[in-house]
């Protein structure tokens, strides 16, 4: 396939180049096209990073390279469905349409699918630190990254074994950790000290310091640098060999090139351009604790409850559930409790009743094989996508935005982009 580069323009001007979706990994890619010479214009229903990345913990999951879809995950998955704070939910209502796509799912457990998702983790993973570093000091907001490091923790002794075993597994993709206890782990975490028996420290762990203000920058800078901003949905995508049209309320929006980013809602999207993704919004839920918490140093993660916490600026965030609902059904109270409970279990003071505390939930874009699509459309190679990412969308959404701008423009890609292709469905 022949590559365009950005001098397709009338008159030897930039390419035009829509980025539909302005979450984290629409607002990296924008700037990212920005750098390379394009014309962009960002469009979204929404106010810039007010979708899932406005909820996310703000921890960079670099460590993550196990995709969802394992044999351990279905040995297990009757037990956390069962169970009523359980970090897996199916509603019921919604389980009939995701049949399909739970198909799939088991599918993807096969071993050869789970080392080929897994290696596509890996190469995302390993280079999206340094890929952070760059967005960020391009913007002058090298700041908002921190090197915080991060606990994932035990609260029952009889798991150290297991603390030991994830240890040995982290180093064979070179991920160091430190298994701490006692005086050591009051020493990183004060807080913990009377509810964790144990804890994996990462030491080279990162965080940003706040969410929505990130997204905040990386929009202001855009806009700084000429970017044009039109917020109304996008209803259809018509690809041509000499341009990609979109679709929406108040008219047809002509552009050289088109990004898709739009997460969750990639999957309409992509209909109308004639591509069918096994794509699911996976729905997560936070609670935001009062500014005036400072009770953690880090993100901590706890390897029993499945939950992460973070100290952002905005307060500590309790994050967690995987919930395959769909984007229509109602927030169920009940995930909210238990995301209480499990955040009160390690930090008691969290029950105070007087305590300001802040629900939302948002939807994270989820495929079988846990790993994001990042490519052309088979037919129109004016017309690409990076979607996808799941619970690694703020992780792995600089990394992402480098290689499908670099699709784009013809350059070579940071990494093999190949096992992200969209036809691999």
């Amino acid at each position: 396939m022949k590559h365009l580069g950005s001098e397709s323009g009338p008159a030897g001007r930039p390419g035009t180049v829509a980025i539909v979706g302005g979450g984290i990994v629409g607002l990296c890619t924008a700037l990212e096209a920005q750098r390379q010479g394009f014309e962009v214009t960002l469009i979204d229903r929404e106010a810039p990073g007010k979708g899932a990345s406005f909820g996310n913990a703000g921890y960079l999951a670099t460590e993550l390279v196990e995709p969802l879809s394992s044999a351990k995950t279905l040995r297990s998955a009757l037990s956390m469905w069962l169970n009523p704070h359980g970090p897996l939910a199916l509603p019921l209502g919604y389980l009939h349409r995701i049949l399909p796509w739970l198909a799939r799912f088991v599918a993807a457990a096969r071993p050869a699918q789970v080392e080929r998702s897994r290696q596509g983790l890996v190469a995302l993973n390993r280079a999206a630190v340094p890929a952070w570093q760059r967005c960020l000091d391009d913007i002058g907001a090298s700041e908002q990254l921190c090197r915080s490091g991060y606990l994932l923790v035990w609260e029952s002794a009889h798991r150290l074994e297991d603390a030991r075993r994830h240890a040995d597994y982290l180093q064979r993709w070179n991920v160091p950790t430190e298994l701490v206890r006692g005086a050591r782990l009051a020493e990183l975490e004060p807080a913990l000290a009377g509810t964790v028996s144990h804890a994996l420290y990462f030491p080279e762990a990162c965080q940003v310091r706040e969410p929505f203000r990130l997204c905040q920058l990386l929009f202001a800078a855009f806009q700084a640098r000429g970017g044009s901003y039109l917020q109304q949905p996008v209803g259809a995508l018509q690809p041509a060999s000499d341009g990609v049209v979109l679709q929406t309320d108040t008219g047809n929006l002509n552009f050289d090139r088109a990004i898709v980013c739009t997460g969750a809602w990639s999957k309409q999207l992509l209909q109308t351009a004639g591509i069918n993704v096994p794509l699911e919004a996976e729905r997560g839920y936070h609670l935001s604790f009062d500014a005036g918490v400072n009770s953690l140093q880090r993100p901590i993660g706890s390897a029993e409850r499945r939950f992460v916490m973070s100290p952002l600026d905005s307060g500590l965030r309790a994050v967690g559930f995987t919930e395959l609902g769909g984007l229509k059904l109602k927030p169920v109270r009940q995930r909210f409790a238990t995301l209480r409970r499990h955040s009160q279990a390690l930090l008691p003071e969290l029950a105070d009743p007087a305590m300001d505390v802040r629900e939302w939930i948002g939807h994270r874009p989820t495929l079988p094989d846990s790993l994001p699509v990042i490519d052309f459309h088979p037919q129109y190679e004016r017309l690409l996508f990076a979607f996808g990412n799941q619970h690694l969308g703020l992780t792995q959404a600089a990394i992402s935005a480098e290689l499908v701008v670099s699709l784009m423009k013809g350059m070579q890609p940071p990494i093999d982009p190949e096992p992200y292709s969209v036809a691999r469905f």
